[in-house]
C-alpha cells in the first residue's frame, strides 16, 4: 500500500525522455493538477506517456501569485504535482516558495527520487571523498567568479553554466587557480553526451571551437589547498590593515591554527 500525499515534487528527464520512473508517471496521471515551469515543455513529456492531467504554469516570475491558488485547490481536497522543465524541482528551479507555504499550512509533501544533473554527473567522474560544494548557476561577473575560485580553493565545487559563457568562466578560474584539474559534462543522457576530465588547459583546448548543450562542471580542490587557503586568509586580513602579529592571533583563534606558523607565513607574504 502506497501512502498518499497532498503535494508531490516529481523529477522529470534531464535529456533522455525514458529517464522517468514508473511511480512518477503514475503520480502525474493521478494528481488533479500539475504545476510546471513551461506548459509547452511539460506537455511534450505528458503526451509521450499519455498523461492527460491539467497543467498550470508555475515559474520564478509568478511563484507568489500562484501560492494562494494552490492552497485553495489543496484545501478543496485536490492533489498537486510540481515538475520543472528538466530534472528535480527546487534544484536551481522554482518551488521553494510554495513548499514553504505548504509546510506552514500543514499539507503533506513528498519528493520522488529521479533524474538530477548533479548526481548523474558526479557518479561518472573520479573524486577523492564525498564532499563537494554546489554553487547552482555560477555568477556572470568576473569579480564574483574570481572570488568563488579563491574562496573554495580547498573544496571541490560543482556548478551549472551556459555554453555561451563556460569557456570564459574557465579562463577566469585558470587565471586565479592555475592549471588545475576539472571535469566538465555536457548534454548528459542525450545523444551527444560528453564528459571531459583533466587539466583545465586540456579541456579548454578540446572545446576551443565552441561548446553546445547544457553544462555541468566541477573544479577540483587544489593540492596543498590548506596552505593556499591560509595564504588567502592572511592576504585578506593584510588588505584590511591587520598587522602580522594580529593576523596570527586572529587566525589561530578562529581556525585552531598554530600561531607561530601563521605569524611566520604572514611575514613571508609581505604586501
Amino acid at each position: 500500500m502506497v501512502r498518499e500525499f497532498d503535494f508531490y515534487v516529481v523529477p522529470t528527464p534531464i535529456g533522455n525522455i525514458s529517464d522517468i520512473t514508473l511511480r512518477a508517471i503514475d503520480v502525474l496521471k493521478n494528481v488533479d493538477l500539475i504545476a510546471c515551469e513551461d506548459t509547452r515543455t511539460t506537455q511534450k513529456l505528458l503526451n509521450h506517456y499519455d498523461i492527460r492531467t491539467k497543467c498550470i504554469s508555475y515559474h520564478k516570475y509568478n511563484e507568489r501569485e500562484r501560492v494562494d491558488f494552490f492552497l485553495s485547490e489543496l484545501k478543496s481536497g485536490k492533489k498537486i504535482a510540481l515538475v520543472s522543465d528538466a530534472g528535480t524541482p527546487l534544484i536551481c528551479d522554482p518551488g521553494t516558495v510554495i513548499i514553504e507555504e505548504l509546510v506552514k499550512n500543514g499539507f503533506s509533501v513528498t519528493s520522488l527520487p529521479g533524474a538530477c544533473a548533479i548526481t548523474t554527473f558526479l557518479s561518472q567522474i573520479p573524486r577523492n571523498g564525498e564532499e563537494f560544494t554546489f554553487l547552482g548557476f555560477i555568477p556572470r561577473s568576473e569579480n564574483q567568479i574570481s572570488e568563488l575560485a579563491q574562496k573554495y580553493v580547498s573544496q571541490n565545487i560543482i556548478f551549472y553554466d551556459s555554453p555561451e559563457r563556460i569557456l570564459k568562466t574557465l579562463n577566469i578560474i585558470k587565471s586565479i587557480r592555475g592549471d588545475i584539474k576539472i571535469a566538465l559534462g555536457r548534454e548528459l543522457s542525450k545523444l551527444f553526451e560528453e564528459v571531459k576530465y583533466g587539466k583545465i588547459t586540456e579541456v579548454l583546448e578540446y572545446f576551443k571551437n565552441g561548446i553546445k548543450g547544457e553544462i555541468v562542471c566541477m573544479i577540483y580542490a587544489d593540492e596543498n589547498s590548506q596552505d593556499k587557503e591560509l595564504d588567502n586568509k592572511i592576504k585578506e586580513l593584510k588588505q584590511k590593515g591587520f598587522r602580522d602579529k594580529e593576523i596570527s592571533i586572529v587566525l589561530s583563534t578562529l581556525f585552531s591554527l598554530n600561531k607561530n606558523k601563521v605569524y611566520k607565513r604572514s611575514l613571508e607574504l609581505q604586501s
